[in-house]
């Protein structure tokens, strides 16, 4: 298996999970919404709830002409991201926590942060020649 043969399976398992894992934390969002948020709230929470996965689709569509160890990085922290967010937000609507909100509050914030810091370090670090 060559490098780009697996990044190119990576960067596809990558862009599956983007979607997955904005559909499904959407679809637990609204659920969990259902009995108790406005329209309007519910609106305010899936753009709230799907951003972190709009910018990684922005920045998906960009890596192309990023440094391997980049994109790479950015292909790892989606997958991260999704399969994450899918898991807390399916605990907090169908588990047994009482109040849901703080959680679809918390997750987008550290969803922003933990691709932002890591496809950071590594574009810094593709720059710098190796010794």
């Amino acid at each position: 298996m060559t490098g780009n043969s697996f990044e190119h399976r990576l960067r596809r398992a990558a862009g599956a999970a983007l979607a997955a894992g904005a559909a499904g934390s959407l679809g637990f969002m609204l659920h969990a919404g259902r009995r108790t948020a406005t329209p309007i709230l519910l609106l305010i929470f899936a753009i709230w709830v799907l951003s972190p996965f709009a910018l990684l689709a922005a920045a998906y569509a960009r890596a192309k002409r990023w440094p391997v160890r980049t994109r790479t990085t950015l292909y790892w922290t989606t997958l991260l991201v999704a399969v994450a967010s899918l898991a807390i937000y399916g605990i907090a609507d169908i588990g047994p926590l009482k109040r849901k909100t703080p959680v679809f509050v918390a997750v987008p914030p550290l969803s922003w942060a933990i691709p932002a810091i890591a496809v950071s370090i590594a574009a810094l670090t593709s720059r710098r020649p190796s010794s």
